[in-house]
């Protein structure tokens, strides 16, 4: 046995499985676990479990929330005329933090991809479409990460929302080139806020 106990073998496996972690860090996790006070590890049990009940999708955005609308699409300090489309609920909370932008989100839950099979139904393509013609949006700005499948992504949205009378931009190339979002510095984001360019 690898480790000694089936539980703990699971339990590292379980952690590899998720993003960035690699076998190393899972078998960290998990040994710091079994470590831990009992009441910390029923503690993190009960919020993972609480997550899946708590947590979801905004009705309006599809950013995080445990309403139907998440705190930005209530907040009525924001410019509603400018929606920033972005990749993932995770490049919301980054390109917050920069506090350069003050309009809505949309996020599409993923890239087109057909090399993946993934094409415009299986991401939050015709939310954006919808909310761009019923809310009057003058702006569009368009922060999918600088990839193929972003760029691709990118250029589909503005044609797709050339007729609807809103100007569609994309974030500036402060970007690298095969980033993400969820990586850059609060800095070069701002920039790239800031110089974003007519599609």
């Amino acid at each position: 046995m690898e480790y000694g106990s089936e539980t703990l073998a699971s339990l590292v496996k379980q952690f590899a499985r998720m993003p960035g972690v690699g076998l190393k860090t899972a078998q960290r996790l998990a040994l710091y676990l079994l470590r831990s006070k009992p009441e910390d590890v029923e503690r993190l049990g009960t919020l993972v479990l609480e997550l899946k009940d708590k947590v979801g999708f905004c009705q309006v955005c599809g950013s995080i929330t445990e309403d139907e609308k998440c705190a930005i699409c209530k907040d009525t300090s924001r410019n509603t005329e400018t929606i920033c489309v972005v990749e993932q609920p995770q490049d919301v909370l980054v390109l917050e933090k920069t506090g350069e932008y003050r309009g809505l989100y949309h996020v599409l839950h993923g890239v087109l991809s057909p090399i993946d099979g993934v094409g415009p139904d299986n991401i939050n393509l015709a939310a954006l479409e919808e909310r761009v013609r019923k809310d009057k949006v003058k702006e569009v700005i368009i922060a999918t990460n600088p990839s193929v499948e972003g760029d691709t992504t990118a250029l589909y949205i503005a044609k797709a929302l050339e007729s609807g009378g809103c100007t569609v931009t994309r974030l500036a190339r402060g970007l690298p080139v095969g980033g993400s979002l969820e990586f850059a510095d609060e800095v070069t984001l701002a920039r790239a806020i800031e110089r974003r360019e007519k599609l």
